[in-house]
C-alpha cells in the first residue's frame, strides 16, 4: 500500500487536510490504518488512532439510520408508516404522507437544507428544539412527495423527530442504549452541549466566524448546534475504529454472517439493496454515475456509503466486502478548503488497485 501511503502523505504537505485517518478492510479484516498529520494546527497535537472525529453527516448512515432499523425490529415502526400517523402537528399538513422510506431516501419533496441556526441562536437553549420542529412543521414542500431525490438534511431533522416519538427518549441515549452499547462502541457518541464535553483527543474543525471561537469538540453542523449538539443530520463523533467496527456488524448481517445479531439480515438488505431506478439506498448514499468520490473500482450497483461536510467519509462494496474509512478535518481552521474533492476518487482508486 506504499502508493497509498504516499497518497496521505501528498495530501497533508499539499495542505488538502491538517490531518487524517485511513482505514481499509477486505471480508472483516484490517489490511491498512494509518494516521497522518494534526489534529489541530494551533496545539500540533498530532492525529493518533484515539482521535475523535466529528462525523458531521455520516451521522445519517451510523445513527439515524440504524435507530430506525431498530424501531422497525422491534415493531414499532414501518416503513411505509407516514408521518400524520405518527407525529400530531404533521397530521393535517401536506407532510402527513410522507412516509419513513421517502425520509430515508431523499424522495420526500423537502429542501436540502434551511440556516435555521441564524433564527434559532436569539432563543433561549431550552425552546430551540421545540421552535425548530415548528420551522419544519411550516417549511412548505419544494416539490411532490417521490417526485424528485434531493438530500435534505431537514429529512433527517424529521426522522430524528420520529425516532424520539416513538422510542419515548433522545435520539443519542436510543442509539447507544440499542447499538453502540451492546457492540461495545465506546468511542462513537453525541455529545450534548448542555453536558461537560467528554474528556477525548478531538480532531479540530473551524474557526468559526459567528461562534467566534476554533471548535473541538464541539458540533461544528450549525443547526445541530444550536439545538444543543444531537440532531438526526448531523452531532455524532467517532474513531475510525469504532465507524469500522459498526460498518463491519451491518455488512456481516446484510451477508447473513454476524454472530451478534444485532440487525436481521432481511431488514439490512431491504435498506442497502437498491430498487432499479432507485438513486439512494436507504439511509445511504450510493456512487453517482460519474465522477463519484469512491473512484472508479467499487461495484457501483453493490455499494453504499456517505460523505461529512468536515472531510470524513466512508464507502462499503457490499460484493467485494471492502471497506474504505477517510476521517479527516478538511475545514480545520476554514470550511473553504475543498481540496478534498479532487482527492477522494484519486485515493480510492489507488485503494483499489492495491487490493483488487
Amino acid at each position: 500500500m506504499k502508493s497509498v501511503h504516499s497518497l496521505m502523505q501528498q495530501a497533508v504537505s499539499e495542505k488538502i487536510f491538517p490531518g487524517g485517518v485511513l482505514l481499509v478492510s477486505k471480508s472483516g479484516s484490517v489490511i491498512f490504518n494509518e494516521t497522518y498529520g494534526m489534529a489541530n494546527i494551533f496545539t500540533k497535537q498530532p492525529v493518533t488512532h484515539d482521535t475523535v472525529f466529528d462525523l458531521a453527516s455520516l451521522t445519517k448512515p451510523l445513527a439515524t439510520t440504524p435507530a430506525v432499523m431498530i424501531l422497525i425490529q422491534e415493531g414499532k415502526l414501518e416503513l411505509d408508516q407516514t408521518l400524520g400517523s405518527i407525529i400530531p402537528e404533521l397530521k393535517n399538513t401536506p407532510k402527513s404522507k410522507i412516509q419513513i422510506r421517502h425520509l430515508l431516501s431523499h424522495t420526500s419533496g423537502l429542501p436540502d437544507y434551511r440556516p435555521y441556526y441564524l433564527k434559532l441562536k436569539n432563543f433561549p437553549a431550552k425552546l430551540r428544539k421545540k421552535t425548530l420542529r415548528e420551522y419544519l412543521v411550516k417549511e412548505p414542500l419544494i416539490s411532490s412527495i417521490e417526485e424528485k431525490t434531493i438530500y435534505s438534511d431537514l429529512g433527517f431533522m424529521v426522522l430524528a423527530w420520529v425516532i424520539e416519538t416513538t422510542a419515548g427518549c433522545r435520539l443519542d441515549q436510543f442509539i447507544n442504549q440499542k447499538v453502540y452499547q451492546p457492540l461495545g462502541l465506546t468511542d462513537l457518541f453525541f455529545i450534548d452541549l448542555e453536558d461537560d464535553i467528554p474528556e477525548k483527543s478531538y480532531a479540530a474543525t473551524e474557526k468559526c466566524p459567528w461562534r467566534n471561537m476554533l471548535l473541538s469538540g464541539m458540533v461544528h453542523d450549525e443547526n445541530a448546534f444550536t439545538i444543543g449538539g444531537i440532531s438526526g443530520h448531523a452531532g455524532l463523533f467517532g474513531t475510525v475504529d469504532s465507524v469500522h467496527k459498526l460498518l463491519i456488524e451491518l455488512l456481516n448481517s446484510y451477508k447473513g454472517v454476524s454472530h451478534k445479531k444485532k440487525f436481521a439480515g432481511k431488514l439490512v438488505r431491504q435498506f442497502l439493496d437498491r430498487k432499479t431506478g432507485d438513486a439512494r439506498a436507504l439511509g445511504f448514499d450510493v456512487p453517482s454515475k460519474e465522477g463519484s468520490s469512491c473512484g472508479d473500482f467499487f461495484t457501483k450497483a453493490a455499494t453504499v456509503g456517505h460523505l461529512g461536510f468536515t472531510g470524513t467519509s466512508f464507502w462499503m462494496d457490499l460484493n467485494q466486502m471492502i471497506i474504505v474509512i477517510l476521517l479527516t478535518n478538511r475545514i480545520h481552521p476554514t470550511r473553504k478548503n475543498e481540496g478534498i474533492k479532487k482527492f477522494r476518487p484519486k485515493l480510492h482508486n489507488a485503494v483499489m488497485k492495491q487490493i483488487l
